[in-house]
């Protein structure tokens, strides 16, 4: 595969969203998108080595804006192959594959923190319709997406996970309503989402009534799959470059002994993530789901982006602290360095992906919990 196709894109005058289209069109064409997925719904029926191998080769082009896709590609289209009805998965699957909806995920809220099943977003049953009322936050894409996976309490008279229920929904539905949040890095992919008499229709639920967060589990361990294993642009490759670019006291940065250490650190997490994320490929090529296991992935990945970009700045000195207008290979360290907070919250803080290893992986006890076993309606608030 050459970067022909991507390139012509970008001469035909289209924006970056258009170009991702039609990058993804080209590929659906030839079958080379979800290739893991059933033919039927636009794949090709690969294994998960395959897939690997795919994206490895994919990524050396650069596609535009892989994360235009990856909630449906990731988390959706997973979801709806395992707890979608024959109809559903028919009317949407293929579509995620070729590009032709873009899907978002409407699952935290501003008052739930990392507790996803602490959600207030309320759904009322009105026939074969419910009318959801709320607000979600931090919904990546929301302003380009066609249609959201979202979870909704339908029962607060019950234990928070028993009364929640899972949906998709038309991201164009009146009373839908989409707010930037500008970052500090300039960009604004995350949004708000408020909610306000939205009707959506019943056949639009996944799972039954009262099983969202079985269904929400299914998605959460494909994210922390995906997001785990995505790793960051500026790694320890192009760490390592820049240190052999740099000086501290007229000589290479690379020869310095504090820096071939933090390297050497850099370089087994780099390597620990690699194979932690091939064990997942092995149980995934057996047909086994992802397991708690991609937590780890996702937990390391987090911090060392962090720290890695943060002493990458130290060792740039005074250009560290300048942003080039338009460049975003001068702005490596910088971009990762201002998005490692989010990628530390996304799909799960920090502090959620070592409990759900104390707990799932290593067997320890689960920490005690005030709100276990009695109505969501009787759960202390902070009001």
């Amino acid at each position: 595969m050459s970067d022909n196709k991507l390139t012509g894109a970008e001469k035909e005058g289209l924006d970056i969203i258009a170009q991702a289209k039609l990058w993804q069109k080209r590929k659906a064409d030839a079958g080379w998108t979800c290739i893991r997925w059933p033919k039927k719904y636009g794949g090709r029926d690969a294994s998960a080595m395959e897939q690997v191998i795919w994206g490895q080769e994919e990524s050396k082009i650069k596609p535009p804006v892989s994360m235009l896709y990856m909630v449906g590609h990731g988390m959706g289209g997973p979801t709806m192959m395992t707890w979608a009805t024959k109809e559903q998965k028919q009317k949407h699957i293929p579509r995620m594959a070729s590009g032709e909806e873009i899907w978002c995920q409407l699952f935290s809220e501003p008052a739930g923190g990392s507790d996803l099943a602490a959600l207030r977003t309320k759904a009322e049953r009105d026939g074969d319709e419910w009318i959801v009322n709320g607000q979600k936050i931090w919904t990546s894409m929301a302003q380009h997406a066609d249609f959201g996976i979202l979870v909704l309490r339908t029962d607060p008279e019950v234990p928070k996970h028993k009364g929640l229920t899972y949906f998709y929904i038309d991201m164009k539905s009146p009373g839908i309503e989409i707010k930037p949040i500008r970052q500090m890095s300039g960009a604004s992919g995350f949004n708000e989402v408020f909610f306000t008499n939205v009707r959506v229709p019943d056949s639009q639920r996944l799972g039954k009534v009262g099983q969202g967060w079985e269904v929400a589990i299914t998605t959460l361990m494909n994210e922390r799959a995906s997001i785990g294993g995505g790793g960051s642009s500026a790694g320890f490759k192009t760490l390592m470059k820049l240190a052999e670019e740099v000086y501290i006291n007229d000589e290479p940065a690379i020869k310095n002994q504090v820096v071939r250490s933090k390297l050497a650190d850099w370089y087994v997490q780099e390597a620990g993530m690699k194979y932690t994320g091939l064990r997942s490929v092995t149980a995934l090529s057996r047909g086994e789901a992802p397991g708690p296991e991609s937590s780890i992935s996702k937990l390391v990945a987090g911090p060392k982006t962090q720290d890695l970009s943060s002493f990458a700045l130290d060792l740039m000195d005074q250009a560290g602290v300048v942003l080039t207008p338009g460049s975003r290979e001068d702005n490596l360290f910088q971009a990762s360095y201002m998005s490692a907070p989010g990628f530390r919250i996304a799909g799960g803080t920090d502090e959620i992906m070592a409990n759900i290893i104390a707990e799932r992986v290593l067997g320890m006890p689960q920490e005690p919990r005030m709100d276990k076993g009695i109505p969501f309606s009787e759960v202390p608030t902070s009001k």
